[in-house]
């Protein structure tokens, strides 16, 4: 009698936006995993339920593009959570295999099947079957820190984009970062670093922003720098004068400005809802350990103001605009001289505002806007913008808003900068040249007061 053959079946998942050679050869290596292949394509309103931003291609261009890899046995599609355990169960599964990037996310599937974990192609340069009116943005990250860190975790969930490098004048710490990342290059070279890019992703030191950025401009890549972009006005002025003639996307990244609960409260806001505003107030304060002190305490740019004060400085931009008539600083500082605590006063015709930054004195970190009508409460920590209350005399008249966030928030605005880059046309409204602009002015004039305790 003739032993029975066992099939192995082995099944994968993804969005295969913007169809490349790394998604070629992980259904390859699946494949070789087994016997027969079942590959699950999300849908769109899925892929934007688990947070996968940017979707390009419709759901039957990327089907057709996973059948004509070859490699696909069956295709099913996947729209909702849970679908995973019950595929697995229907279609009798052997092996559940995704990208190394989810090692351990998927570990609870283990009890029902084998679970593999493919290393992704590193450094893509060229697609197969590429979409041609928008191709992959090449990003190189510029800076291996903690909020580096942070943004390399959340690229996976943008579309159309790949890390090919990271940059750091320390090598070791590039090499790291490389390692941990799964970033093919890591350099201490700058222009070598900017000829792997189309575009760079600036998490350096507040001080080396501006020469980063601008190297990169005149290099021709399009630039997202972390906030502060820079400390002061005609820096920036000059950047974003530099990027137009260049016909480079320039952004700051201050993730607050790209979330959604963020955006539906400036449209009430400014919807008359609660009437004329007159006064916002924000906080933004952080206790650091001594142990931890590290940028955030740079003698001539660190500080609470330097280091947190584009936060709370975007509601009162964005909702009482850039015209104010008068700024003013009140500060404790440490025995350096930088700031633990400050107070920024705002005056405008009919408003005023106050933000406040801490990074030796805590504080409540709301954001309150008040009106003639009724006022917005947002709780701490608001500048990861999930929910907000808007409140009246009448409290049954009081409404609650909600909105997905995310991981750390930066996937928004990561997708936006995208975005830009395949259509130079498409207007940034959420933080435009002008708030960059007006934000470096404020650091410009607080750092000029040098405020004393």
């Amino acid at each position: 009698m003739k032993g029975t053959i066992c099939m192995k079946k082995v099944i994968t998942y993804g969005s295969f936006d913007l169809f490349h050679e790394g998604h070629y050869n992980l259904l390859k290596n699946a494949k070789a995993l087994g016997d027969t292949l079942i590959v699950g394509v999300t849908t769109e309103h899925y892929d934007a339920y688990r947070g996968k931003l940017n979707i390009v291609d419709p759901l039957i261009t990327r089907m057709d593009n996973v059948r004509g890899s070859g490699f696909a046995d069956e295709i099913i599609v996947e729209d909702h959570e849970g679908q995973k355990l019950s595929d697995i169960q229907k279609y009798g599964i052997d092996i559940f295999t995704v990208g190394a990037d989810w090692r351990g996310e998927f570990d609870y599937l283990k009890d029902y099947c084998e679970v593999t974990y493919l290393e992704r192609t590193h450094g893509i340069s060229s697609t197969l079957l590429r979409n041609e009116r928008k191709g992959i943005v090449r990003m190189g990250i510029a800076g291996s820190g903690r909020i580096a860190d942070r943004f390399a975790s959340e690229t996976k969930y943008v579309s159309g984009l790949s890390v090919p490098a990271v940059y750091n004048p320390h090598i070791d710490s590039a090499r790291s970062f490389a390692g941990r990342r799964g970033v093919a290059l890591f350099m201490d070279d700058y222009d070598k670093f900017l000829g792997e890019a189309d575009a760079v992703y600036v998490a350096t030191p507040h001080e080396t922003h501006y020469g980063y950025a601008k190297r990169a401009i005149l290099a021709g890549k399009h630039v997202l720098c972390e906030k502060p972009m820079v400390l002061c006005e005609a820096q920036a002025r000059e950047l974003f004068d530099l990027a137009q003639a260049r016909g480079v996307i320039l952004m700051e990244a201050v993730k607050t400005a790209f979330l959604p609960a963020f955006l539906n409260l400036l449209a009430i806001a400014k919807s008359g809802r609660i009437g004329h505003v007159r006064d916002v107030e924000s906080a933004f304060t952080r206790l650091m350990p001594d142990e931890n002190r590290g940028r955030e305490f740079t003698p001539g740019t660190g500080g609470s103001f330097t280091e947190l004060g584009s936060y709370p400085l975007l509601p009162v931009i964005k909702i009482l605009g850039l015209n104010y008539t008068d700024v003013r600083f009140e500060s404790f500082t440490d025995e350096n001289g930088l700031d633990i605590y400050t107070k920024a006063h705002f005056k405008y015709d009919g408003a005023i505002a106050t933000s406040k930054t801490g990074l030796g004195v805590k504080s409540e970190g709301q954001l309150l806007i008040s009106g003639t009508r009724g006022y917005i409460l947002v709780q701490s920590p608001w500048w990861l913008t999930q929910s907000f209350e808007v409140c009246y005399e009448d409290v049954q008249q009081n409404e609650r808003f909600f909105a997905k966030y995310e991981g750390f928030g930066l996937r928004y605005e990561l997708a936006d900068f995208v975005r830009a880059v395949g259509d130079a046309k498409e207007r940034n409204f959420k933080m435009s040249a002008a708030d960059s602009v007006a934000m470096a002015g404020i650091m410009e004039k607080f750092l000029a007061q040098r405020p004393v305790q």
